[in-house]
C-alpha cells in the first residue's frame, strides 16, 4: 500500500488559519474511515478528527475550530484548521482509523506562534 503524503503545515500566528491535505491511495480511501492526528514534542499521539462517508468527529479540543472534509474525485483528506492556538503546535498526520502503524506517512508540521 502506498503512504499517504500530508501537506500544509507552516508556521502561523495565534488565531490565524492553515488547511492540511492528505493524498491517499484509491483502495484506501474507499474502503477505510480515515482521519488526522498530531504528535507534540514529548507528548504521545492524539487523534484530531475523523471521516466516515461523510459523517465526521472531533477531539473535544478541536470541536468548533477544525473541520475535516474528503475530496472522492482526488482521493484527498483535508484538514480545515482556524483559531489556530498554541498548543495545536505537532506534527500532523493522517492515517485509518483506528491508527495502522504500517501506514504511516511523514506528517506535516504545525507551529503556532503566540
Amino acid at each position: 500500500q502506498v503512504q499517504p503524503v500530508e501537506s500544509g503545515g507552516g508556521l502561523v500566528q495565534a488565531g490565524g488559519s492553515l488547511r492540511l491535505s492528505c493524498v491517499v491511495s484509491r483502495i484506501i480511501f474507499r474502503f477505510n474511515a480515515m482521519g488526522w492526528y498530531r504528535q507534540a514534542p514529548g507528548k504521545q499521539r492524539e487523534w484530531v478528527a475523523t471521516i466516515i462517508s461523510d459523517r465526521t468527529n472531533y477531539a473535544d479540543s478541536v470541536k468548533g475550530r477544525f473541520t475535516i472534509s474528503r475530496d472522492n474525485a482526488e482521493n484527498t483528506v483535508y484538514l480545515q484548521m482556524n483559531s489556530l492556538k498554541p498548543e495545536d503546535t505537532a506534527i500532523y498526520y493522517c492515517n485509518k482509523v483506528p491508527w495502522d502503524n504500517y501506514y504511516r506517512g511523514q506528517g506535516t508540521q504545525v507551529t503556532v506562534s503566540s
